[in-house]
Formats: C-alpha cells, sequence, structure tokens
C-alpha cells in the first residue's frame, strides 16, 4: 500500500493475519520479540555492517517499518528513521517499547563476532527472520571480503525488488471453508521465582549436529519430535515432585509449522502456526522410545495441508465478522486480549521452536561458525527452548525469566545420558553452571 508523505509516496502494509494479535497483547514489561544471530570467525567491522544493513532496505521492505495504530486496525508504515546499527548489550530481547516501535521494529547488533538481528513478531516468523538475517550477512561478507555470493532459495538479489508473493498474507489465500476446533484443555505450566527488572537468563546447549541426528532416528523419528519428547519427559519429572500423577495436567509441547512448506509460500512475512502435542501424565508412566513415538506420530497426524487449513480459518474466518471489522481498535484489542488468554497459551507448557538447518551457500560457509535463534519467554510460559544448526553444529537456546534452573539442567543432562556431548554456555555461568 502507498500513502502521500512530504510529496511521495510512503509505504505501509496491513498486519498479517498471525502479526493482529502481537500489540494488542503487549504488557508494560513484555512483547513478543525473537533473535537470530550468526557468529562469524573474525570480528565484525560495525561501519561495513552499516552498511549491509542500509543496502538491506530495498529489498526487504517490509522489515524496515513502525507500528501505526488507526482507528480500525494497527497497520505497518515505513520506517524514517535508519536503522542503527549498535554494540550489543544487557541480555538478548530486552523488551521494546512503544516508543521504539514508533521508530523501528527490529534491531541490529554487533558484539565481537556475532551478528544479531530481533524482530517484534510483526515482522515476520522465525523462518522469515532467518532469511533475512542470511542476507544481511551475505551483503556483510561481500562488501568487508569481495565475495561474489551465489544466489539460492535464501540469498536474494538486492538490485531485484521484492515480489508481490514475498509481502503477502498467505493465511488469506489456504485458509478451509470451515474452521478446525481448539484444544480446550489446559496444559500444565512451569513456575518459579520470577526475576527482578525483566532479567532472561540464556542457557546454550552447543553440540555436534550429526550425534544429534542418530539419537534421533535411532528411535526413528525426527530431531524435532526427539527433542520435543526429551523435553517432556523432563517437564513430567518436575511435575512429579509436586503432586501424585491422578492430580497431574497434560504435558504439552508447543511446536511451531511453517506453513510455506505445505502451500509453497514465498512469503516473507508470517506464515506459522503451533501444534500442542504431549502425553497425559495420568495415563501412565512412559519410557522415552513411548514418547518419542507419540510426539511424532501426533506432530505429523496433526501437521498437514487440510488439518493447518482448518487451523488457518480459525484464525481468518473472525476477521470477517462485519461486527469485528467495524469495530474501533480498542474494542477489538479487548477481543484479541481475551481469544489470547483462552488458546493462546492455556494449552501449552513451553515452545521448541526448531529452524533444522541455515542454508547459506558454500561461499559463506569459511566465515561463520554457528548460528542462534532465540525467542524470548511467553506472557505465561517462564521457559522458552529454540533451535538453530549450521556447518554442523545445533545450538539449543533455552531461556527463562525465573531463576530456578531445574528444567535445562534435566533436560541437557537427559540429551547427554542419550549419547549427545553437550558443551553448555551461560549469561550467567556462576548461577547456572
Amino acid at each position: 500500500m502507498m500513502q502521500k508523505v512530504k510529496g511521495r509516496r510512503k509505504k505501509w502494509y496491513r498486519l498479517d493475519t498471525a502479526a493482529l494479535i502481537f500489540p494488542a497483547i503487549i504488557r508494560r514489561d513484555w512483547c513478543n520479540v525473537f533473535r537470530l544471530s550468526v557468529t562469524l570467525n573474525e570480528p565484525v567491522d560495525p561501519v561495513i555492517l552499516q552498511e549491509a544493513a542500509d543496502s538491506m532496505k530495498t529489498r526487504f521492505p517490509s522489515f524496515f517499518v513502525t507500528l501505526r495504530k488507526g482507528f480500525f486496525w494497527q497497520y505497518l508504515e515505513e520506517s524514517e528513521s535508519r536503522v542503527e546499527v549498535k554494540p550489543d548489550y544487557a541480555y538478548p530481547l530486552t523488551f521494546m517499547n512503544s516508543r521504539e516501535l514508533r521508530e523501528n521494529c527490529l534491531r541490529i547488533f554487533y558484539y565481537e563476532n556475532r551478528i544479531a538481528v530481533e524482530f517484534f513478531h510483526v515482522l515476520s516468523d522465525g523462518r522469515g527472520g532467518s532469511i533475512f538475517l542470511s542476507n544481511l550477512t551475505a551483503r556483510y561478507l561481500e562488501l568487508k571480503y569481495g565475495l561474489t555470493i551465489s544466489k539460492n532459495n535464501v540469498i536474494r538479489d538486492l538490485m531485484v525488488p521484492p515480489s508481490k508473493e514475498e509481502l503477502e498474507d498467505s493465511f488469506l489465500k489456504n485458509g478451509a471453508g470451515t474452521a478446525a476446533k481448539r484444544d480446550t484443555v489446559p496444559a500444565y505450566h512451569l513456575h518459579g521465582s520470577r526475576e527482578k527488572r525483566g532479567f532472561r537468563h540464556l542457557i546454550t546447549g552447543v553440540m555436534d549436529t550429526e550425534k544429534l541426528l542418530v539419537a534421533a532416528h535411532h528411535y526413528h523419528v525426527s530431531v524435532t519430535a526427539f527433542l520435543a519428547a526429551v523435553m517432556a519427559e523432563s517437564i513430567m519429572k518436575i511435575q512429579d515432585k509436586e503432586k501424585p500423577r491422578k492430580r497431574q495436567k497434560p504435558v504439552r509441547i508447543t511446536i511451531p509449522v511453517d506453513l510455506r512448506r505445505l502451500y509453497n509460500s514465498k512469503t516473507l512475512r508470517n506464515f506459522s502456526l503451533v501444534l500442542n502435542i504431549g502425553p497425559d501424565p495420568r495415563f501412565g508412566v512412559y519410557t522415552i522410545e513411548e514418547l518419542c513415538l507419540h510426539m511424532y506420530h501426533e506432530l505429523h497426524t496433526y501437521a498437514e495441508r487440510q488439518y493447518m487449513a482448518g487451523m488457518i480459518a480459525a484464525n481468518v474466518i473472525p476477521q470477517r465478522v462485519t461486527a469485528l471489522r467495524l469495530a474501533p481498535l480498542f474494542i477489538k484489542n479487548i477481543v484479541l486480549n481475551m481469544v489470547y488468554q483462552v488458546s493462546g497459551e492455556r494449552n501449552g507448557c513451553l515452545n521448541i521452536s526448531n529452524l533444522t538447518n541455515l542454508d547459506l551457500p558454500e561461499e559463506m560457509l569459511p566465515y561463520v561458525s554457528r548460528a542462534e535463534f532465540i525467542i524470548g519467554p511467553q506472557r505465561t510460559y517462564p521457559n522458552n527452548c529454540s533451535v538453530l544448526s549450521l556447518n554442523g553444529t545445533t545450538c539449543i537456546n533455552m531461556i527463562r525469566n525465573i531463576r530456578e534452573s531445574e528444567l535445562e539442567r534435566l533436560f541437557f543432562s537427559r540429551l547427554v545420558e542419550l549419547g549427545i556431548p553437550v558443551e553448555i554456555e551461560s549469561n550467567r555461568p556462576q548461577k547456572d553452571l
């Protein structure tokens, strides 16, 4: 979309279907932000990184926007403020307040060898964000080393403008005629002593990707199903300490599903939905083998085109209700908050978001040692987990806003028991190692 501003046309975008809820559920100390980063083999030159960042705006305009309020809906508008490359500070995913979001909805940081980008979730999901970061890194390496980097399904020609498909709301094209029913059974929620001033503990487990694959294939499941099984087992041990089995709640792991592969979408905006999968401990004790198969079959039963089309419809159909469309923004925000309280996090324990492997061209690989993905704690989930692999190394980032570190201890210790050596890193090692 375009509108005239000071004699020129200024781009603006409607929020995509998934993004509609994120501005509505912001709290004074929380908003939905995620981080993607790469670690290079040499220190980052901030001057060159700034030049690379500036060159991205024309090719990826939907990332260089500000959040605005209209009478009926919030929307994204082309930002007049430059995204300044800054030294990384504090801890990941510090709160993006409304003033910052009125200037830019993303941040670009550097620290020693690391380039990091933080995205307010209205811009995109993890897959779209990874494409942005990959192109930013490619441009940086071209400028610094004079490389010619080949184009693939990730790396784009910065001289070619984005296609309409890259900027579309793919939810609107792929919904079924009938909405799928939402899960209504509340899941067990982790809890603990909340940290002051919004501090987030970050524990990173670094491991060999091949060993992780071997362990998952030993149980004949995918890496995502395997990690979900180990996480569910760890959470069940925590719940066992709190109450007898007959009084326990289901342990559901929230798994984001990238819908692009199901519907052949090229969008760089949000196009993913989540499934809550996992066992009910009241039914009995599960072995790790049984948990792996449970997670695998449940995930693959529901992560298929027809069912996901019904889930898309559950989000799209309410937008077409005349009373809601004509309601002013503050009424919509109240409704969206109520919907989120009922179905947003009530039915899961925590996320495991696995972006699998960062698909970089061969020319880039000698310069990049690893990649990381960090999603923040949700409004009611104190813990979250995200996974990304590159160059044979997998980084599992577990973040929390509570003091208790039992979940990380159980989870990573269990991976070691299952034959996967794990190197642990922490942003507060004296307390968390």
